[in-house]
């Protein structure tokens, strides 16, 4: 019976380690003891470029991607969009993010939650710095939202997939963002929403190639409703 039992142990470690190991989820009652302020509300703020603003999608307001994750947390959520239509997330891009009010406003909106979505973009020719200093810059903005005072939990999210080169965005680029983040994601061990996998094999929910319309918005909401809630 003794050696049966050693024989399981190896089997029963990998077992009880593999449990322990869990994804991370939006912790409300950590939030809340944190905050010390009363207020239930948990706030989510969801950075990125136009895929994130809902350029291209139906009924913009209530379709985009930020809107029907809102929809799906119910009311104790409060999920802001600060997209901003051609941002990049390199600091000498055409459109830098750190410029934008978006990320002023972002700045200040004392979120519990942020999720990145940026990188799309960086892939135009006169963006593109090389993989070295898009991971430096792509680990200083996590650092920045990661520092407010109100120290939120810090997703990142692999970009949405592209179905043809169009105003120079291209998909080799976009392979090479994807890798940064992951490295950096990997390095820092910062949480990631693969919204690429989600949706790959979806041509048709993107109208221009570039922009999910309002059925991809819905399945990216999805994809984060599910990464950041138990």
């Amino acid at each position: 019976m003794k050696l049966r039992f050693l024989a399981w142990l190896p089997l029963l470690v990998l077992f009880v380690g593999c449990s322990a190991k869990k994804p991370p989820y939006i912790d409300m009652a950590e939030i809340q003891n944190r905050r010390k302020t009363g207020d239930p509300i948990i706030r989510i703020a969801c950075i990125g470029d136009s895929i994130t603003f809902g350029a291209g999608v139906e009924n913009r307001e209530t379709n985009n991607y930020p809107s029907k994750l809102n929809a799906m947390l119910g009311p104790r959520f409060l999920v802001q969009n600060f997209g901003r239509s051609g941002a990049t997330l390199s600091k000498v891009g055409d459109l830098p993010y750190w410029t934008t009010e978006e990320y002023r406003a972002a700045t200040d909106s004392d979120p519990d939650v942020v999720i990145i979505q940026l990188g799309t973009n960086d892939t135009k020719p006169q963006n593109w710095r090389g993989k070295d200093a898009f991971k430096q810059d792509y680990k200083a903005l996590w650092e920045h939202f990661r520092g407010l005072k109100s120290h939120p939990k810090v997703w990142v999210c692999l970009p949405v997939p592209v179905y043809g080169e169009q105003w120079g965005i291209n998909a080799p680029k976009l392979d090479e963002a994807i890798e940064c983040i992951q490295e950096v994601a990997d390095r820092e061990k910062i949480p990631v929403i693969d919204l690429n996998d989600a949706l790959t094999g979806h041509p048709e929910f993107f109208p221009d190639k570039i922009h999910p319309n309002a059925k991809g918005a819905e399945l990216m909401a999805k994809t984060v409703y599910q990464a950041i809630r138990p």
